[in-house]
């Protein structure tokens, strides 16, 4: 039988009654009279998109003037694409990047003493139309390291596959759907100081303190070919060739040592191909960017630029006081996952396909006012980090980013290129502007040194792993906690998003490889 709703009461008639009789004062409901101004759209290169038109600054909030943008772009309401504004202050060059709560206040403290007279620019930065969800739960704990994991990375293609290094001196390929260990990859006599997967999945790199790098099938678990060996000293870091650039479907790999020294090698062959040699010290980190130029960073407190093909040096950047722990590259996210695109679903079937997308991934990420002016950051011992731009500014640095109290670890540009995170010493995750160098905010909850950190695929989100024994997932637009993620026992060490945004992979001094997911 239905449930009745009981009659009203006396009390609640008699209210009713009054409350029809009096006038309510409409005053109060209708918005202030804030007035309005002249909006004017760009894009990110400065083009203009679409008519000035004028705004009430009342109705002037981030998500409506997205939404209006998106109509006056007449696209239907499933193909809205999610901006972001950044404020050009009219007669000064002042732009801010974080669109306020009230507009015209902004304004007014900048000192536009007429803000209804005038136009205001807008550049509109398209966001990533997925969406990451923070993780929040432990998925699994797969025990098997003998030893602290060192390394962690998720394949390209999917957060189905995770691979650790670890101090037993193996790598182990993990199945994170079911939280079960695939292969173990058994040679290395040494360290396996990191892990490292061919950008199109099919291969993985593993470099070890044994001095050598060696090339594994992921599928079966077994060698491909034999172990690379030329370097003197420990091998710290490799980095693969970014996919559109391989000749002939032969993939080259870099790797940097403790001797000095980064080396070129052709993988289906194991020979080396260039040698590249000039630092006076430890090479601590290696890039390869998308324009075929390889980035290293030393204990001698430089960074080289290298032509990749040629293997001549192309820039010496000078201006650390202190070893180079890190180097982030703009391009990083496109070129780790070349022609995957986690937010469309079609992969291209072609090896012409394949290319053409990776390709255009990749001038995607790196292009600035319409040119492909591919950035680096790099932290140091010096508790600074550096913004260069070799491409149009030389060896001069776009900015020197100061805040951090002590020794940096990492920096990471955000997959969409707006945003520097950096982690360190200090206990803090610091945000910066990948634009000017700018700081933005400083993320605060660790207790202990804060040793890595990954985004998010759509940038909203960012993970670090710390000495005292969490992951913290942060919201990145409000500088807030999104999750705080105990689980291990002991210091975490590497941690990963994986590309598609499902799952995080974590491995620390506890020797057990963590997965967390939403």
């Amino acid at each position: 039988m239905a449930t009745v709703i009981p009659p009203p009461s006396k009390r609640q008639k008699r209210e009713e009654v009054e409350r029809a009789t009096t006038q309510v004062d409409v005053a109060q409901v209708l918005a202030p009279e804030l007035g309005s101004f002249k909006a004017n759209f760009v894009d990110s290169d400065g083009n203009q998109m679409t008519d000035v038109i004028e705004i009430n600054f009342a109705d002037a909030t981030e998500k409506n003037i997205s939404v209006l943008l998106n109509t006056l772009l007449e696209r239907d309401r499933e193909e809205f694409t999610p901006y972001r504004f950044r404020i050009h202050i009219p007669g000064k060059d002042i732009i801010v990047d974080q669109y306020p709560a009230d507009l015209l206040g902004l304004l007014k403290q900048h000192g536009v003493e007429n803000p209804f007279e005038t136009t205001i620019t807008l550049s509109a930065e398209p966001q990533a139309v997925f969406r990451v969800q923070a993780v929040s739960r432990l998925a699994h704990r797969i025990p098997g390291h003998g030893q602290p994991i060192l390394a962690a990375q998720f394949s390209p293609i999917s957060s189905g596959r995770l691979a650790t290094g670890s101090g037993d001196n193996t790598a182990r390929i993990w199945d994170t759907n079911t939280g079960t260990p695939k292969h173990t990859l058994k040679g290395h006599t040494g360290w396996v100081l990191g892990v490292n997967w061919r950008p199109d999945g099919q291969q993985l790199a593993t470099c070890s303190m044994d001095g050598t790098v060696r090339i594994w099938d992921p599928e079966t678990g077994k060698p491909v070919g034999q172990p690379f060996k030329g370097h003197a000293k420990w091998v710290l870091m490799t980095a693969w060739q970014p996919y559109h650039l391989w000749k002939d479907g032969t993939p080259r790999i870099a790797s940097c040592s403790k001797d000095g020294t980064c080396r070129i090698w052709v993988v289906n062959t194991g020979r080396t191909e260039n040698v590249l040699s000039g630092h006076k010290s430890s090479v601590a980190c290696v890039r390869w960017g998308g324009t075929d130029l390889i980035y290293t960073g030393s204990h001698d407190k430089t960074i080289r630029v290298f032509d990749a093909v040629k293997g001549t040096l192309v820039h010496s950047l000078t201006a650390h006081a202190h070893w180079i722990n890190h180097i982030g590259l703009s391009s990083d996210h496109a070129l780790r996952t070349a022609y995957f695109d986690h937010g469309s679903k079609d992969v291209p079937t072609t090896e012409e396909g394949k290319r053409e997308k990776a390709k255009e991934r990749f001038e995607r990420a790196a292009k600035i006012n319409g040119k492909v002016a591919e950035r680096i950051v790099s932290a140091s011992d010096d508790f600074t980090m550096y913004l260069w731009d070799p491409t149009n500014n030389g060896t001069k640095p776009v900015a020197r980013l100061l805040g951090h109290q002590n020794k940096v670890n990492q920096v990471q540009f955000s997959p969409d290129g707006t945003l520097i995170a950096s982690v360190g010493w200090d206990n803090s995750v610091k945000l910066w502007n990948a634009r000017d160098g700018k700081f933005l905010k400083s993320l605060r909850g660790h207790v202990a040194p804060v040793y890595q950190c990954s985004w998010s695929a759509d940038s909203r989100l960012l993970i670090t792993a710390s000495k005292d024994t969490t992951l913290k997932a942060w919201n990145v637009r409000t500088g807030t906690l999104a999750m705080d993620l105990p689980g291990h026992e002991d210091e975490v060490y590497a941690v990963d998003w994986s590309p598609d945004g499902k799952m995080v992979g974590s491995g620390g001094k506890d020797k057990a490889v963590r997965t967390w997911r939403n």
